[in-house]
């Protein structure tokens, strides 16, 4: 009996350890990313490394993993999200992130432009998303009313 239980918590924390290692590698992918977006012009400016530092946090990035993504972003592949909700859920984060602590200033929405572009977003209609995204934080949306606004927003 003992031998079957732990053959069951073996196979429960393989499933467990598997999507550990996927969700955190994605996570190091997407923070890659953005640390590309945030680097792109040769500078990284005060406030987007401060904006950065508190994404790391909220992505679970170690100080060793944030380290070597600034030393080398490349390393990590772009994971953009393939389905256009998972792409506004994570526009829905970086937005409330930008908004929410002010960090970026005035440049909050150049810094979310290029953000929406990393994510997929195109260039055609990314100053429309962005700035229907911003409104909707000013009036303070929760996720779901946020993803059923920007996917009406053209009706």
């Amino acid at each position: 009996m003992n031998y079957i239980c732990s053959i069951k918590t073996n196979i429960i924390m393989s499933f467990s350890d598997l999507f550990d290692s996927e969700f955190k590698s994605r996570n190091k992918g997407h923070f890659s990313a953005i640390v590309r977006v945030a680097t792109a012009d040769g500078e990284m400016s005060q406030e987007e490394k401060e904006f950065l530092d508190k994404l790391a946090i909220r992505l679970e990035i170690s100080s060793a993993e944030y380290e070597e993504i600034l030393e080398n972003p490349l390393k990590y592949p772009i994971n953009p999200p393939y389905l256009h909700t998972h792409r506004l859920e994570r526009l829905y984060d970086l937005s409330r992130m930008v908004f929410a602590d002010h960090i970026l200033g005035p440049r909050q929405k150049e810094i979310l432009t290029k953000f929406a572009l990393a994510l997929g977003f195109t260039p055609g209609n990314v100053n429309y998303i962005v700035d229907k995204a911003l409104s909707l934080l000013v009036m303070n949306v929760d996720l779901d009313t946020f993803i059923y606004e920007m996917t009406h927003m053209n009706r």
